[in-house]
């Protein structure tokens, strides 16, 4: 979802030209990319990991199944993909950054995992695949960054085989009770373990400010079903900071 003027968008706070985002957001990965599992450790207190096995255990993946994962980065949902979905299925380890994607190949190869997951560095707005592609479609902290959400769900939407379904695993709105010292960490904490760690405190208020400017659960649970996706629902973690939406096409 853009602002009312369709040739700018958000990066973070800041109003850009739409057609710039692509291009920051991209620095922004390359800057951060050998140390954003280290990051999100650390961002999260490991509590990153338990929201994508509980993602996973949501796909309910089975042998022989088609899975894209959407910026799947460094490549851990893809891992454990692989195995459940055997030689006999493919996973697909998408994303938009080259550098994300060098770490994850990097780190499927130290599993060995090769036979069956191939890397594409792809648009989700625009995605090269054929129409109804995959049994199942997940994507990771990666939607907020999209310049055209609309765009990138319709995509999702074409590729994905009917009685498939879609998973959006994304920061959201949590609690007001929490937002005072959800705020403070984010705007304090974060940019402060951005410049000690990964020596980039700039990525860092990014991707908090980005957090912010990404559409509520109510508001994402709509765009899918204005997409086509049917039988939406989501489910809020960690007091609504983390909300797994999930849509099926019938």
């Amino acid at each position: 979802m853009n602002s009312p003027n369709d040739d700018t968008t958000h990066f973070g706070y800041k109003t850009v030209a739409a057609g710039d985002k692509a291009d920051m957001v991209r620095g922004v990965f390359d800057s951060v990319a050998s140390r954003y599992d280290l990051m999100n450790d650390l961002m999260s207190a490991g509590l990153h990991r338990l929201w994508k096995r509980y993602t996973i255990d949501q796909a309910a993946l089975r042998p022989g199944n088609i899975v894209l994962d959407l910026a799947g980065g460094t490549g851990d949902l893809a891992r454990v993909f692989a195995a459940k979905v055997g030689d006999q299925g493919h996973v697909v380890l998408a994303d938009i950054n080259a550098a994300m994607l060098q770490q994850g190949r990097r780190r499927l190869v130290d599993a060995g995992i090769t036979g069956n997951v191939t890397i594409a560095q792809v648009d989700a707005q625009k995605l090269p695949f054929e129409d109804s592609t995959f049994d199942c479609i997940t994507m990771a902290f990666g939607l907020r960054n999209v310049t055209d959400k609309d765009a990138a769900l319709a995509s999702m939407f074409r590729v994905l085989r009917p009685g498939g379904k879609a998973m959006i695993l994304e920061f959201s709105r949590p609690a007001e009770a929490i937002q005072p010292a959800y705020d403070l960490y984010s705007f304090k904490v974060l940019p402060t373990l951005g410049r000690f760690i990964a020596d980039d405190p700039d990525s860092y208020q990014y991707l908090a400010e980005s957090i912010r400017m990404h559409p509520d659960q109510e508001t994402l649970k709509s765009m899918m079903e204005a997409a086509g996706f049917e039988r939406c629902r989501f489910r809020n973690m960690a007091a609504g900071i983390v909300a797994l939406h999930i849509g099926h096409r019938i």
